[in-house]
């Protein structure tokens, strides 16, 4: 059966702490001399702008010996009208993965659906969990461990809010967001973490006030309050968010003394975060997109290694 990553579910905590230690290996002792993934292309289709997720992934093929084949949808013929589900079909033939970064989750779905090589969602409206995986990665390097660490996220309840949510409630962190009420994160998601902490023993804590979650958090992580394809909003978000959600040096010292700051970038200092914050010495941003080459190259192996096509 064909494993896509659209999000986390389907998948437990062994198998993501896995990837996670294959990407800590990566990091600390180089990749793989017997290229795994020779012979491998994978098409990376991007509908929005990317920086880090375009260029880790490129990268990380590269490492494991496959070929990237990038595409944007203006150059396929979905720009003119071919249904989804024919060109998932079409793909399939040709390539042993597609990494693709869209407007609408329900784009992911639908090529899943009819997909028999593994879809990767590189960003969606509703997700975006290989960031989520960097971020995972990122919090064992520094604290150690990730079950019972406090990560307290500041802002709009949006894709990176979503997978970072799946991700602490798999495996047994504790995460308390703080967001308007009208920008929670979604009810789905919320409701989902609570099965999950069941098992993982972490838990999940919704409130309004900045302040209340950040309290003894070992991570304060926050995200831009206008999101690309919001930015008609940007006026009425503004309002709401600023300057309340804003992560400042005073809000961080409400955290452990210990406590790290993480943003998965692009970052505009001054709104959703101080400048000192952001570039201070708590800040482990570069550590944190650094480690996205790392989570996907762990991805990838886990999804395509010893992976037969029919």
């Amino acid at each position: 059966m064909t494993r896509h990553f659209l999000d986390f579910g389907g998948y437990t905590s062994e198998e993501i702490l896995h990837m996670i230690d294959m990407a800590i290996t990566f990091k600390k002792k180089g990749y793989p001399d017997t290229k795994p993934l020779s012979g491998k292309s994978i098409a990376l289709i991007f509908e929005k702008p990317s920086t880090r997720t375009k260029v880790s992934f490129h990268v990380a093929i590269a490492k494991l010996g496959g070929e990237s084949i990038p595409l944007s949808i203006g150059e396929m013929q979905l720009s003119r009208g071919e249904p989804l589900s024919d060109t998932a079909r079409v793909l399939s033939a040709y390539v042993d993965a597609v990494v693709a970064r869209v407007y609408r989750h329900e784009t992911l779905f639908e090529m899943a659906k009819h997909s028999s090589v593994p879809i990767i969602n590189a960003l969606s409206d509703k997700f975006h969990p290989c960031q989520a995986l960097a971020d995972m990665m990122t919090i064992k390097e520094v604290k150690g461990n990730i079950y019972g660490v406090k990560v307290a996220y500041v802002g709009d309840g949006n894709n990176v809010c979503n997978s970072l949510i799946q991700a602490c409630s798999l495996l047994g962190a504790r995460i308390s967001v703080a967001s308007p009420r009208e920008y929670r994160p979604s009810e789905e998601v919320i409701t989902q973490a609570k099965e999950w902490i069941k098992r993982s023993g972490g838990s999940v804590e919704l409130t309004e006030k900045p302040e209340e979650a950040v309290r003894d958090a070992d991570v304060v992580y926050t995200d831009v309050f206008i999101s690309m394809g919001q930015e008609e909003e940007r006026e009425r978000r503004m309002k709401v968010f600023y300057p309340e959600y804003k992560v400042t040096e005073k809000l961080m010292s409400m955290a452990r003394p210990d406590a790290i700051f993480m943003h998965c970038l692009p970052a505009h200092r001054g709104e959703e975060v101080d400048a000192s914050v952001i570039d201070g010495k708590k800040s482990l941003v570069w550590q944190q997109a650094a480690n996205r080459l790392h989570t996907e190259a762990a991805l990838l192996l886990h999804l395509l290694q010893n992976r037969r096509k029919i």
